[in-house]
């Protein structure tokens, strides 16, 4: 996929243009078996997710604060489709990635980092379905 050109914020291509970096950079990098990454692979599962929910947001026209809170936009998401209320689990293992790993004091080990994935990918799959986008 090549990079969106000038697109603003609020553009939902952009939001699935990171989303997707996000997405192959977790996937890549979790297969790294010489000196693995297994923080940056959680950091971007959660960042990916987060890209998509906030996607699904803007298509929807819900204004939503700058946070990493998965459970937060998840909120305002089930406020609109219901039905995703069954990724609260989910949102629930892959949120504290998004900054209490990042820096010293928490680490993720190379299991969690591929159920990270394995998160990643089922949330992207519902994501994209409710985004008309197909499983790519």
């Amino acid at each position: 996929m090549d990079a969106p050109s000038t697109n603003p914020p609020g553009d939902i291509q952009a939001w699935i243009y990171k989303a997707e970096e996000d997405f192959r950079t977790a996937t890549t990098m979790v297969r790294k078996r010489k000196e693995p990454v297994p923080d940056n692979v959680c950091f971007c599962a959660q960042q990916c997710i987060e890209k998509y929910l906030k996607a699904f947001l803007v298509l929807h026209r819900i204004h939503f604060p700058k946070i990493h809170d998965l459970l937060a936009l998840l909120d305002f998401a089930v406020d609109i489709d219901t039905e995703l209320e069954i990724l609260r689990d989910d949102m629930n293992f892959l949120s504290p990635f998004a900054v209490e790993f990042r820096y010293p004091g928490e680490n993720a080990t190379v299991e969690e980092s591929k159920d990270a994935v394995k998160v990643m990918r089922r949330v992207r799959r519902t994501l994209r379905t409710k985004l008309n986008l197909g499983d790519a």
